[in-house]
């Protein structure tokens, strides 16, 4: 399966999908640490990670994806939110607790 086919089958295949760098248990950078985070603070339970760092097709890739030029990545039912500092501001506003809730409902 070609990596862009892979990334696409990764990101509809969960409503909550988190590109990073590491584990949730071992984040290997603070961005993917607080990313994580404020996603389990919003009440994130079914969150799917990859570790890019173990992926380096997907680590090249995701960029041109997605658009986005940094990790983490955090996509919700395939749509791309943004990186760390947008999941921030989403759990400060309340609006992350929402996002997750309703992807973890559909």
């Amino acid at each position: 399966m070609a990596v862009m086919d892979r990334i696409q089958a990764e990101v509809e295949s969960r409503p909550i999908v988190l590109f990073m760098k590491g584990t949730p248990a071992f984040p290997m950078c603070g961005y993917s640490a607080r990313a994580v985070q404020a996603l389990q603070a919003a009440g994130a339970k079914d969150l799917h990670t990859v570790n890019v760092l173990e992926e380096p097709e997907i680590r090249a890739n995701l960029p041109r994806y997605s658009n986005w030029p940094t990790f983490p990545q955090l996509f919700l039912h395939g749509e791309l939110i943004g990186g760390c500092d947008i999941t921030l501001e989403l759990l400060e506003s309340g609006e992350l607790q929402r996002m997750v809730s309703e992807a973890q409902t559909q």
